[in-house]
């Protein structure tokens, strides 16, 4: 306890788990301090979901100025200027991460600037900037350390050229040609991000399709537009190895069809994140570990009392929003406040052009589940506001239990998917039915439109459709 009898709570981490876990504590009465090795706002801000978003949003508006005479309106040289879009990432970041601080010091969090390692469950180490150590105590901890890039062992993957989502988002120009390593949704995020750029993007992928944890007729839709642009896709193939060809990089590949080699100008491996644990002093203590993931129970507690883990170091799902929610589940156990993570309505989005965000069970996760299924799509090409934007490739899907008409699933591809998906978020969120999505009122003309008649296809019943 603190001297005037709060709860102390220290946290590891200034990330989208770490900070929103620290004004909750504070919110709650705690006194909280969160120690931060590098800048607060953690990967998210800093070289992940806000930089990225940054640059996609650029080719957003770059390629419908490119293509805006098929709406009327004829702009000559459009260009895009690479150290602008660089000088205005930056200032994004720098206003949301200087946001941060001044969220935390509005709600009296302390920030030390430093690298923590536990002592004991009740005390850890704390190594400054300017090598000085000191030992802080706390009622209670969070580790909230993140993840990092996995560069596989592959002869090559050291050269210069080939970099991770990092790098990526710090060139100093734009490369003529590239292969990404991973057909997950960083890798797809930056494949239609340089394809609409005019890099020319080669998508290696060890499985049979991108995107494998999201429903395969909405990825199929995306995969045939980035091919579209110009996008070549592997699947079922992998990266066995790079070497310099002259001023250039060759990435050796196995295919179904045999071995290649792509030449290209940088390599982007984006094949998945590991969890930031080591040197934490967690295995001293007593915490139970996967490997590196901090093991933790539905309320985020570890195996050792009053110690919690939130966020990539302990979430199978890497997420900024769930690390968030993580962070406030952690802090109200703490502060005496019982309640348990769900992840029954964590949205996943996908930042690509067009965009995906779906919620809940895929098709064919619900019926391994057993539930009698009913499905029900709509697509975008018949959504008065799609066509208006030009931006008709899409569709809406519900997965819905045949017996109660219960929403199970929610998938999007289309403009503004990642904002819609709130709504099937909270469709699952309150258990609704078909009927009370058709019940709710849709603004006309939107794109939001879209997911009311998907809720009428369900049962064979959408208004923008010939009947069959």
């Amino acid at each position: 306890m603190s001297s005037d009898g709060r709860k102390k709570i220290v946290i590891l981490g200034a990330g989208p788990g770490g900070y929103i876990a620290a004004i909750r504590g504070a919110q709650l009465g705690a006194e909280v301090t969160i120690v931060e090795k590098n800048a607060l706002g953690g990967v998210c801000l800093n070289v992940g979901c806000i930089p990225t978003k940054v640059l996609l949003h650029t080719a957003e508006v770059y390629c419908q100025a490119k293509e805006g005479a098929a709406i009327g309106v004829t702009a000559e040289k459009v260009s895009l200027d690479w150290p602008a879009l660089m000088n205005r990432k930056a200032l994004v970041v720098k206003t949301l991460v200087d946001g941060v601080g001044t969220l935390l010091r509005s709600n009296g969090v302390t920030v030390l600037q430093g690298e923590a390692s536990f002592l004991s469950p009740k005390e850890v180490s704390v190594k400054g900037k300017d090598g000085t150590v000191a030992t802080m105590t706390a009622d209670a901890f969070i580790v909230a350390t993140g993840s990092e890039p996995v560069v596989p062992p592959i002869p090559g993957f050291d050269l210069d050229g080939v970099m991770t989502s990092t790098e990526a988002l710090s060139l100093e120009a734009l490369p003529k040609s590239m292969v990404l390593v991973g057909g997950g949704v960083i890798g797809m995020e930056f494949a239609s991000l340089f394809t609409s750029f005019g890099v020319k993007v080669t998508v290696v992928e060890m499985l049979p399709e991108i995107l494998p944890l999201l429903d395969g007729e909405i990825t199929a839709i995306l995969k045939g537009v980035l091919a579209r642009r110009g996008v070549v896709f592997h699947t079922s193939s992998k990266v066995t190895g790079v070497e310099k060809k002259g001023g250039s990089l060759a990435a050796s590949v196995e295919t179904p069809k045999g071995p290649i080699a792509v030449e290209c100008e940088k390599v982007l491996v984006s094949v998945g994140r590991r969890p930031v644990t080591k040197g934490l002093g967690l295995e001293n203590i007593g915490v139970a570990m996967d490997r590196s993931r901090v093991k933790t129970d539905k309320s985020m507690e570890t195996s050792v009392n009053g110690i919690y883990a939130i966020g990539d170091c302990t979430s199978p799902v890497m997420l900024a929003h769930v690390a968030s929610r993580e962070g406030e589940v952690a802090v109200e156990n703490i502060m005496g406040h019982p309640v348990e993570m769900d992840y029954k309505t964590v949205p996943s989005a996908v930042y690509t052009a067009p965009e995906i965000a779906s919620v809940g069970l895929t098709e064919q996760q619900a019926r391994e589940k057993g539930h009698s299924v009913k499905i029900g799509k709509f697509p975008l090409l018949a959504n008065a506001k799609s066509l208006i934007m030009n931006e008709a490739d899409g569709m809406v899907k519900y997965v819905v239990d045949g017996k109660y008409d219960e929403i199970l699933g929610v998938h999007l591809i289309g403009p503004r998917a990642t904002d819609l998906i709130v709504e099937g978020a909270l469709a699952l969120r309150l258990e609704a039915t078909v009927d009370e999505l058709l019940t709710t009122i849709h603004a006309h003309p939107t794109v939001g439109e879209a997911l009311f008649e998907g809720a009428l296809a369900v049962n064979g019943h959408p208004f923008s459709l010939p009947k069959k």
